[in-house]
């Protein structure tokens, strides 16, 4: 007999893989956009050094920067961050941290391990993992 494993009970330190990108609060939008597209990531973290995370800025942000006319070249992430961080620790399931997520109305949950930050999760992280599964919920 074999056990099956629901995704939702998977550790989100499993989604979790590369170093977190980050940009400084100071960075111009253009300087943001170049980052992301580099890394091929949609959020970035703001931060002042030391593993800090002070905000994060994602692909929407800046969409909405641009439609509001704000000139890439002299807005400053930090005018368009979201400072309000939503955390979630690496040996949470991808349940909770769905659900967090559902809660928050966020697509981007950092993750922490110890205090220090280890990795961002988003919504289509998540989506892949129960999408992948072989499990269909009831």
């Amino acid at each position: 007999m074999t056990t099956e494993v629901s995704p939702g009970s998977e550790r989100v330190a499993q989604l979790i893989g590369a170093p977190v990108r980050t940009v400084t609060p100071d960075a111009s939008l253009h300087d943001a956009a170049d980052a992301m597209a580099a890394a091929s990531v949609g959020a970035l973290v703001l931060s002042e050094g030391h593993g800090s995370a002070v905000g994060i800025v994602s692909e929407r942000d800046l969409v909405r920067a641009l439609a509001e006319r704000r000139d890439p070249a002299t807005t400053r992430t930090r005018d368009i961050a979201s400072t309000t961080l939503v955390w979630c620790d690496a040996r949470a399931t991808l349940a909770e941290v769905a659900e967090e997520m559902m809660d928050r109305y966020v697509r981007h949950v950092l993750v922490e391990d110890r205090g220090r930050l280890v990795g961002i999760v988003s919504a289509r992280d998540v989506l892949g993992a129960y999408a992948s599964a072989d499990v269909i919920p009831e």
